[in-house]
């Protein structure tokens, strides 16, 4: 079901193209995720589990677990939830293990380390050969930290490349159609859609050439990026690697917590917020920080209706301000209590909440039955590093900043040298400490190859002090104590 009017976004007007799923025809619009297609076409279960053969639905939208892989026009393991849709696909769901054809990780490593014969462009063993590129800074991830990086960086004069796997750039700013809070000289008073979109435009502005569509999907000695891009294997030589590839959901232990059904809030936010797309039915938020609370309001706001938050803390995590707007609008949240069990079989069709006792546990006697079609998990995210573990930087887990983070020093500069990080890959914070450690790694990554001017300095200085007084106070306590535990890093301030 479609989402026709909305009080903030206005959809994109497409073109409405055919495919086909399991056979039945169907219609979706142009460019729109595939994923966001069969959700409005009624589908939930798009796969069943390897091991017990259990529905599988949509979970991130961000291409960043499997539930939403198919085969697609015959190619399997496609994550629908980032492939754009065109005119006479064909879908097809998958049903346990569906291995990949052509070549393995091996085969990849030897072309992008030179173990296959021939030249770049030529063909081996029937398969086109990657094509190359010489890049002076490479940025992984065009969220708000990694456009920031390459804006910096391009206006250094080198050539600058912004990968993202996404169909358009902004990360999670596309679907923030809140205003920030803070300062003016950090957008404040301005919705986060707004602000990828000047970012996108200053990074297009400022020289920076960004690639959407395009998967880094691995890292080769001595500094070689491996890049899917239009189903072709692309070699990336890199002198300066920008990590920002931003964070995944966790997912929280409860019974039948896979059912069809079940987002991140991630997810309910890109169907509803950027695709136009209606989850299909009432919603339970289990998490009351600010982004329980914050996706809780966006989903009224579209005119799909929320039934309760639950908070297993004693309190709210979010500001107060946002329950407030929530609770007016008739949500109830339930603090002290968890979910315990999803009800439904081939899909979401209830759940069941308790309360905690002083050890964590459910109490005995408390279950309470709620009913609804959607249970939205906003319980926190988890840093994406797996290739800032291959690249060989020292990393350490913090759960302040949400996980496995990378060493690093003021300048956001890793163990490796050359490599840089930023934004949630760097620790789990908000979009304008992203921004600002993206500002910061750009520019010195692009001094580096250059020179530091007087001009440099002075930017750094002003990005940092900026970066001190963000995490000053009592909301910055908390990553405050995650960077004093980076003992091979620097606490700004």
């Amino acid at each position: 079901m479609r989402i026709e009017e909305h009080p903030i976004i206005r959809y994109e007007k497409r073109r409405t193209v055919r495919f086909t799923f399991n056979g039945r025809e169907m219609e979706g619009l142009e460019g729109e995720p595939i994923a966001s297609a069969l959700y409005a076409n009624g589908v939930v279960e798009f796969t069943r589990s390897p091991k017990h053969g259990r529905p599988r639905g949509l979970y991130c939208a961000i291409g960043k677990c499997s539930s939403c892989m198919m085969r697609v026009d015959g190619v399997p393991n496609v994550r629908t939830c980032i492939t754009p849709l065109r005119e006479g696909m064909v879908v097809e769901s998958q049903n346990g293990y569906s291995p990949p054809p052509g070549e393995d990780a091996a085969d990849a490593a030897d072309i992008l380390t030179g173990g296959v014969g021939g030249d770049a462009g030529g063909v081996a063993g029937g398969r086109t050969l990657p094509y190359e590129m010489d890049v002076d800074v490479a940025v992984i991830g065009a969220g708000p930290a990694g456009l920031a990086a390459g804006i910096e960086a391009a206006r250094k004069g080198v050539r600058t490349v912004i990968f993202d796997e996404n169909i358009v750039p902004g990360g999670q700013l596309i679907k923030q159609t809140h205003k920030f809070f803070g300062s003016h000289l950090e957008e404040a008073g301005t919705r986060g859609i707004d602000i990828g979109k000047e970012l996108v435009e200053d990074a297009i502005s400022s020289g920076a050439e960004i690639l959407t569509e395009a998967t880094v999907f691995g890292f080769y000695e001595p500094n070689i990026l491996g890049v899917m891009k239009d189903m072709q294997i692309v070699k990336v030589r890199a002198q300066r690697v920008i990590v920002a590839a931003g964070a995944s959901e966790n997912v929280l232990v409860f019974e039948n917590n896979d059912l069809p059904g079940i987002y991140g809030a991630g997810a309910i936010q890109t169907l509803v917020n950027v695709h136009g797309v209606h989850p299909g039915g009432r919603v339970l938020m289990i998490g009351s920080g600010n982004v329980g609370l914050i996706v809780t309001y966006q989903l009224l706001q579209a005119g799909v209706p929320v039934v309760g938050i639950v908070e297993a803390m004693p309190h709210i995590g979010g500001y107060l301000v946002h329950a407030s707007k929530v609770r007016r609008l008739g949500v109830p949240i339930y603090t002290g209590h968890t979910i315990v069990e999803a009800l439904g079989k081939d899909r979401v069709e209830g759940a069941v909440i308790a309360e905690l006792d002083e050890r964590w546990r459910p109490k005995k006697g408390t279950e309470k039955r709620i009913d609804c079609e959607i249970i939205c998990l906003a319980v926190g995210l988890r840093p994406t590093v797996e290739l800032l573990y291959q690249a060989g930087c020292e990393m350490r887990f913090i759960g302040e900043m949400g996980g496995h983070v990378p060493y690093r020093d003021d300048n956001m500069e890793t163990t490796r040298k050359g490599w840089y990080v930023a934004g949630d890959s760097s620790g789990v914070e908000e979009a304008t400490a992203a921004i600002l450690e993206g500002r910061i790694a750009g520019r010195t990554a692009a001094a580096s190859l250059t020179e530091y001017t007087k001009e440099d300095n002075e930017m750094l200085d002003g990005w940092k002090k900026r970066l001190e007084e963000l995490r000053a106070g009592p909301t910055g306590e908390k990553i405050r104590k995650g960077l004093s535990k980076l003992s091979g890093g620097v606490l700004y301030g």
